[in-house]
């Protein structure tokens, strides 16, 4: 398959994240972006959004991974290996749920950092603005939630520095599909 097509999976991988988390939280009447964390959805005993949920960061962790190790790689080589990794601690997150305690914890910290790290590494790479302000919103989010500058829960910043990774990815993604076919082999 052309690296132009696979592309398209750096597009499709966030994209399924978010139509399963949305899915997830249409399902859960109790869920409030005031007091919960993104992984409450996939608490293995809650079983109308779990199922949603964890399959959701599952798929959306293997798409970005084919992404990265194919497509990407070509063209951004240290972020690719960046981001294939934050995608596997993205699927981490799906299989060690809350259920999990402490060991959530660490995949889902693991996750969050990793993504800052593949941001700053795709910034240094292609010298991108878009990824230099991904990291930045990314961590102000979590500074200011850290510091209870606002009163919300961590579903917050969780929501806000993934969504500010995500649009890099899917930019870049989109860059790749647009090269002429010699260009993106």
């Amino acid at each position: 398959m052309e690296d132009r097509w696979l592309a398209l999976l750096g597009v499709i991988g966030p994209l399924a994240a978010y139509a399963f988390v949305g899915v997830s939280i249409l399902s859960a009447p109790w869920f409030s972006w005031m007091k919960n964390a993104l992984s409450d959805l996939g608490h293995a005993l809650r079983r109308e959004t779990a199922v949603y949920y964890n399959f959701g960061l599952a798929l959306s962790g293997f798409l970005i991974i084919v992404y990265a190790i194919t497509a990407l790689r070509k063209h951004a080589k240290y972020t690719s290996l960046c981001l294939a990794g934050s995608a596997f601690f993205l699927q981490l997150v799906a299989v060690f749920d809350e259920i999990y305690g402490r060991l959530h914890g660490i995949v889902s910290i693991l996750f969050f950092v990793s993504l800052g790290v593949a941001a700053l590494v795709y910034t240094v790479e292609k010298r991108s603005v878009l990824g230099g302000a991904s990291f930045v919103i990314g961590s102000v989010a979590w500074a200011l939630y850290e510091l209870d500058v606002y009163d919300a829960g961590v579903a917050v910043p969780e929501i806000i520095s993934a969504t500010a990774v995500a649009l890099w990815i899917m930019l870049s993604a989109i860059r790749i599909y647009k090269m002429p076919p010699q260009e993106s082999k």
